[in-house]
């Protein structure tokens, strides 16, 4: 599909890094296709990822509109060969882990904690994800809307 003026088809690619793909990875994929769907693409994977999206990760961003719940943790090896504009480590692991991609792209790192290694009550796991979720959104909407 091809808007008007090749909005779609100009849109950036972003491929964004964690561990398992379950958290932290998931909810920045989910706020970028949210908030500039209309500039960026993103997509997501971890370097050795989870069976699921963690739970308190999808309510989180239910919270806030934004819906993940269809999100399939997968490896970034499926996503090596693939034209990207841009790779963003969320998690210090995934930045070190961080494969070679064969095409020249450009990497930064904006780390989030894991908010699934927070030990407590519900209330308390659930407080974790949400504070990371408003970080994503405060640190790393804005590093992507500066560029062109």
């Amino acid at each position: 599909m091809q808007e008007e003026g090749n909005e779609v088809a100009d849109r950036k690619r972003v491929l964004i890094l964690c561990t398992g793909n379950s958290c932290r990875s998931q909810m920045a994929q989910g706020w970028v296709n949210h908030l500039l769907g209309g500039r960026w693409e993103a997509h997501s994977a971890g370097t050795r990822p989870a069976d699921r999206v963690h739970p308190l990760a999808v309510r989180a961003m239910a919270e806030v509109g934004v819906d993940i719940s269809g999100g399939v943790p997968t490896p970034v090896a499926r996503h090596l060969d693939a034209a990207w504009d841009l790779v963003i480590t969320v998690c210090d692991s995934a930045k070190e882990t961080c494969p070679l991609f064969p095409r020249p792209v450009e990497q930064i790192h904006v780390s989030f904690p894991d908010p699934s290694e927070v030990a407590g009550s519900e209330a308390e796991r659930m407080a974790a994800f949400r504070a990371v979720r408003d970080d994503i959104r405060a640190r790393l909407i804005p590093e992507l809307e500066r560029r062109p």
